[in-house]
């Protein structure tokens, strides 16, 4: 492989180390008095303001090269890191969280153009699957070690430890940008609204949306229930929740394979399929629940999403020509931010709303049962899309 899928997929590894926060949010809420309802707008301020960076981002990589936006967002996100050291307030932890969405937003929105502008199409699936493992590694590792971190230096260090990280990923980025710019000479136009209103481009998009939306319930309220329903330890339900991530980085360079040899459209249905399956697993968790229908439960969602969100995004990026990767991965991210945004806050909201009254459990399981019937939603969209390309490339031949 080139050597810029592997600057992406250390892009995409350092970036989604960010879920050491989430195991650490129980104790970001102690710290300044708050509750799940408030913390949520940790995860809110970064997922949305990365949202809009990362397509950004993949414009002005089109324009002055995917790399040197990414070295840019690399060297920024070192200095942000260490800015948390002197946060003494919830406000001020949450600027520093929207100041990382803008660093984040640079490397996520242009490292699918890294991979895909560096090989033949016929090897995307491939390319972005390689990434996907840097992505899905990060989330599966980020829990565990900020478990440790948490109850060794307190929820800060989750931040702390991806400066030198970060540093070093600039260092690498900027050793490698001449090597990955876009070939070709031709300036790319800009986007152009019908580039957007194409089934082909808003079928992805709202796939990626929805699937975002379901996954993120799990970001929010299961630390919670790991630590206080479960009682376990920070770093025991670090490594409990390290299981969903674990699943996506190990069905992602098998989605990728078989999204080259097989097509896109089937990896897209399983995966949604499967992780309907895990959030439904989820919904059903009670107080006193085997730690094993926990562990199925999420290593359910993880497989899914693995599955599903290589294949959808080689969907997306095939929909593009090669001038406009850096929007096609802008999009893609645009809408798994826009949907992780809405899922924390839909699952804020729900669970928010029914807990004084039913208690913690059964609101936590209404949050999931709603999390389910949306990637059910989108598996059903998926379906009748794959079964509708089917027939008109039958009607075709």
């Amino acid at each position: 492989m080139p050597a810029p899928v592997f600057l992406a997929a250390l892009g995409a590894l350092l970036v989604s180390l960010d879920s050491s926060l989430n195991i650490a949010l129980p104790a970001v809420a102690a710290d300044f008095g708050i509750g799940p309802e408030a913390v949520r707008w940790m995860i809110i301020c970064y997922v949305a303001t990365y949202a809009l960076t990362a397509f950004g981002a993949g414009m002005l990589g089109d324009r002055i090269g995917a790399a040197r936006v990414f070295t840019v967002g690399s060297w920024l996100s070192a200095i942000v890191f260490a800015a948390y050291a002197v946060t003494p307030s919830f406000a001020a932890a949450l600027a520093c969280r929207i100041a990382q969405g803008i660093t984040g937003g640079l490397i996520y929105g242009t490292a699918s153009a890294l991979v895909t502008q560096s090989l033949p199409r016929e090897r995307h699936g491939r390319g972005l699957g390689i990434m996907s493992l840097g992505l899905g590694a990060g989330v599966a590792v980020g829990p565990v070690l900020g478990g440790l971190l948490v109850d060794t230096f307190g929820w800060r260090s989750v931040f702390l430890y991806r400066a030198p990280l970060a540093a070093a990923l600039g260092a690498a980025a900027l050793a490698m940008a001449p090597r990955s710019r876009p070939e070709g000479t031709s300036s790319p136009r800009s986007l152009a609204f019908r580039d957007v209103a194409r089934l082909d481009v808003l079928v992805p998009g709202l796939l990626t949306f929805l699937s975002s939306s379901a996954q993120f319930s799990i970001w929010l309220l299961i630390p919670f229930y790991l630590v206080s329903s479960q009682a376990l330890s920070a770093t025991a339900g670090g490594v409990l929740f390290a299981l969903s991530p674990l699943g996506t980085a190990l069905a992602s360079p098998v989605s990728g394979w078989a999204a080259d040899r097989l097509g896109t459209r089937w990896p897209i249905v399983i995966g949604l399929a499967v992780e309907m399956a895990g959030l439904a697993i989820i919904s059903r968790l009670a107080a006193d629940s085997s730690l094993i229908l926990v562990v199925v439960g999420l290593l359910c969602v993880g497989l899914g999403v693995g599955i599903f969100q290589v294949a959808n995004l080689a969907q997306m990026m095939a929909a593009f020509p090669r001038t406009q990767q850096g929007v096609a991965g802008g999009l893609a991210f645009l809408a798994r931010a826009l949907g992780s945004a809405a899922g924390v806050q839909v699952s804020a909201t729900l669970f928010g709303a029914r807990v004084a009254a039913v208690g913690f459990m059964a609101a936590f399981q209404g949050a999931f049962l709603g999390a389910a019937v949306v990637a059910g939603v989108a598996a059903a969209l998926a379906l009748g899309s794959a079964l509708g390309r089917g027939r008109r490339r039958r009607v075709a031949l």
